[in-house]
């Protein structure tokens, strides 16, 4: 009677296989996908419904004028000029970039529950080290998180056509907002490691890996409207996507570590 030999690959292919079988049969994952829907769209509405109105401070007397949205790429990014100014006014919060924090939510949620179940206990045993568990992780909640990120732009689409706002790129080109929409995905090799280390590290407690992956992507978050703004140019896209490869791979053997010197439960 021979056993079959198992390989790293085979060990990752199973992996990936469980992981993406998960991904399918997870609630979350499609809470988080009609979120992503949804935001962009209750977002460039709502803001387009408070346009012009004026609030009154009762202590100094100081009218404040809403300012809505003037075009429904703005919710994609701003331009290399505007991101400057640190604009800190709904319209130069209320953005794509949002999505990094849906995204924390989501792997923190995905990851956690198999620490909590004993679920990530049977699968060291049984069929996986924690190098392809790792690995595998990385792969299925990036591409995840990239899917999300298309889905929040075609909110923003959407949300544009029925706010009735004009699609102009101020200033930008075609192919820069392209290269723009490219960038944000490719952040996603960036952010979702950084949530995988939580997750480890924090483990069953599913509220502390979002606590952490929360306060780590708000110390990014100013960050992200200067490296993809919506005039991105090539060396803005070619850094994230080099950048974002570099530091998966680096955060992955992170996470490695922390589950080889901590206890799975």
């Amino acid at each position: 009677m021979e056993f079959e030999k198992t390989t790293p690959s085979s060990r990752l292919k199973s992996m990936l296989n469980v992981d993406f079988k998960r991904l399918v049969l997870s609630p979350i994952t499609y809470i988080m996908a009609g979120a992503c829907l949804v935001i962009p769209i209750l977002m460039l509405v709502m803001t387009q419904m408070m346009d012009g109105m004026v609030s009154v401070d009762p202590q100094t007397g100081m009218e404040t004028v809403m300012k809505g949205f003037e075009s429904a790429f703005q919710a994609l990014s701003q331009t290399t000029e505007a991101s400057k100014t640190m604009d800190m006014s709904i319209t130069g919060m209320c953005n794509i970039n949002m999505i990094y924090f849906i995204m924390a939510v989501f792997v923190c949620v995905f990851i956690s529950s198999e620490f909590r179940s004993g679920y990530a206990k049977n699968l060291f045993t049984n069929r996986a080290k924690k190098t392809e568990y790792v690995v595998s992780k990385t792969i299925v909640c990036t591409l995840t998180c990239m899917a999300y990120v298309l889905i929040f732009f075609i909110g923003i689409l959407i949300g544009g056509k029925i706010a009735g706002l004009p699609f102009d790129l101020m200033g930008a080109s075609v192919m820069q907002a392209i290269m723009c929409l490219i960038t944000k995905v490719a952040l996603c090799m960036v952010f979702v490691p950084i949530f995988i280390v939580a997750c480890v590290f924090a483990k069953q407690r599913t509220w502390l890996s979002i606590i952490m992956s929360l306060c780590i992507g708000m110390l990014f978050f100013t960050m992200i409207p200067i490296i993809s703004p919506l005039d991105t140019n090539i060396l803005n896209l070619i850094m994230s996507i080099v950048g974002g490869g570099g530091i998966a791979i680096g955060l992955g053997a992170v996470s490695n570590l922390i589950l080889k010197k901590t206890n799975i439960i």
